[in-house]
């Protein structure tokens, strides 16, 4: 153990109960704070914010981070503490490059940002976030511009701090790949599911009927209880703040049944990730998920690979016509399963199926790369968004609530984050194909039997941390850096064998 890396432990602890402290504030205001309370608790996250910086960016740490990195002292540290030296000096170089008080200026506006859209999105008024959304913009591009090297773009800085694995090169590959063999896919798969009555899912659900199924959904996926809770948002999301306090929330819609419970299965990924952790890792600086992409592969793989698939179904269909018996006593669990695995052009994306789901990542990447890249009219953003839509899906929003507005990302200035859910959902097949090499998958889930599931993706993911990055990872436990190519065969051969495509 590096007697020099214990004189910069107090100072992680520091910054990491004042990060936790800004944590509570997000998950407090997202679920149960009054709606006025974002202006005036704002100020509180600010002071939070700037307290943060301070705790990290100082001569002492700077003395202590620039000690370490020689080599006597590289040869004293443990594997753990040379990844908390590697992911403490990305978040060194992040928040040296940002003067302190737009710093705290930024995270003063984007709580009171997400409530503007927030309500903008019920009350379907896009002019009214616009203004906010313009301010996080040009904060993002400033703070981008700072750390800006090589005459990189700054939408590619962006890029790398939820997936350092893939930048705009290597995402504008896989898109492509994406849009040629998929698209096609799509229109074949749409036109035999057409026939497919998908009415039962838009009947009247009760909500707490709901509630009560999704958690015990959750429970059945692996959430731990002791462990996390469940709450409501307008926007499901998941939450660490730390491995023992992990906390996701739903949104409950009472004409879709489908919405709620793949919301959590697919949060309840995202909480298996961040549970599985080791202790050793937890609230230090790589006691999180390595990435985006490989925290949405787990969700992802939750929610479609996994809770999408007939033999997850068996064990448990009777239990949800047991819920809902005058809505789904005549549908069988055939039909159940094409309803929920059937494809057509919709404008929600957390509502999509998932063949058609990247295109609405799609959308969404080229939508901020000409707000990076081509300075992009806010004003006229809805005009770009719904024209994308007609393009690539057929359709076009009949408001901004169901358009421009939909996500809450841009709110909190998480630009960049988009393609993480389409690198994750190939990503997610990529650990599948290993999977079923390693498993009885199929038997084990019709056992209603995840645990060895969840174990393999403990031990070759979950545990590590953001000690390894996504293709360290990859490489470990499939030998292989990323593929797009299993994302595409598993979609083609899904899709071909539930709808007899030849």
């Amino acid at each position: 153990m590096s007697k020099t890396f214990e004189m910069l432990r107090p100072y992680l602890d520091k910054s990491m109960a004042l990060q936790t402290a800004r944590s509570l504030f997000e998950w407090d205001d997202q679920t149960t704070a009054p709606f006025e309370a974002a202006k005036y608790t704002s100020r509180v996250v600010g002071i939070l914010s700037d307290e943060y910086m301070k705790s990290l960016i100082n001569d002492d740490v700077r003395q202590i981070m620039n000690k370490l990195m020689e080599d006597k002292e590289q040869a004293e540290l443990t594997d753990t503490e040379k990844a908390i030296i590697k992911e403490l000096n990305k978040t060194f170089e992040q928040l040296e490059s940002i003067p302190p008080e737009e710093y705290r200026a930024f995270n003063e506006l984007a709580p009171v940002a997400n409530r503007v859209w927030t309500k903008a999105k019920k009350d379907n008024k896009y002019e009214d976030f616009a203004p906010y959304l313009k301010e996080i913009l040009e904060y993002k591009k400033k703070f981008a511009g700072y750390r800006v090297k090589d005459n990189k773009d700054p939408y590619e800085i962006l890029l790398a701090d939820y997936e350092e694995c893939f930048g705009i090169k290597e995402l504008d590959i896989f898109f492509e790949k994406i849009k040629k063999e998929i698209i096609p896919l799509l229109a074949k798969v749409s036109a035999k599911a057409d026939a497919v009555d998908k009415s039962y899912n838009s009947l009247k659900y009760d909500i707490d009927k709901q509630r009560e199924f999704c958690k015990f959904l959750c429970g059945y996926v692996g959430f731990d209880f002791n462990r996390g809770v469940i709450a409501e948002s307008a926007h499901p999301f998941t939450m660490q703040l730390h491995n023992h306090d992990v906390r996701i929330t739903d949104r409950y819609i009472e004409d879709n049944l489908e919405s709620a419970m793949f919301s959590i299965i697919h949060e309840t990924g995202h909480a298996l990730y961040e549970m599985n952790i080791e202790d050793s890792l937890t609230q230090t600086p790589v006691g999180g998920g390595t990435s985006m992409g490989m925290h949405e592969a787990q969700s992802r793989f939750f929610e479609n690979i996994i809770g999408r698939s007939k033999a997850f179904w068996e064990p448990i269909y009777d239990k949800l016509v047991g819920a809902y018996p005058d809505n789904l006593t005549n549908i069988t669990l055939d039909h159940f399963i094409k309803g929920i695995n059937k494809p057509a052009s919709s404008l929600i994306r957390t509502e999509a199926d998932e063949l058609s789901y990247p295109l609405h990542i799609i959308i969404r990447y080229e939508t901020e790369k000409m707000m990076f890249m081509e300075d992009a009219d806010i004003e006229k953003l809805p005009e770009v968004w719904n024209q994308k839509y007609k393009d690539y899906m057929g359709i076009s929003p009949k408001d901004d609530a169901s358009g421009i507005l939909q996500d809450t990302h841009w709110s909190w200035g998480e630009f960049g984050y988009f393609p993480s859910y389409a690198i994750g959902s190939a990503i997610a097949s990529q650990l599948y194909y290993k999977m079923l090499e390693v498993m009885p998958l199929e038997q084990y889930l019709q056992e209603g039997n995840l645990t060895p599931i969840r174990e393999f993706l403990r031990d070759s993911i979950h545990k590590y941390g953001a000690t390894k990055n996504t293709n360290q990872l990859l490489m470990e436990v499939t030998g292989e850096e990323f593929n797009a190519d299993y994302y595409i065969k598993y979609l083609k051969e899904k899709y071909e064998k539930l709808y007899d495509i030849v």
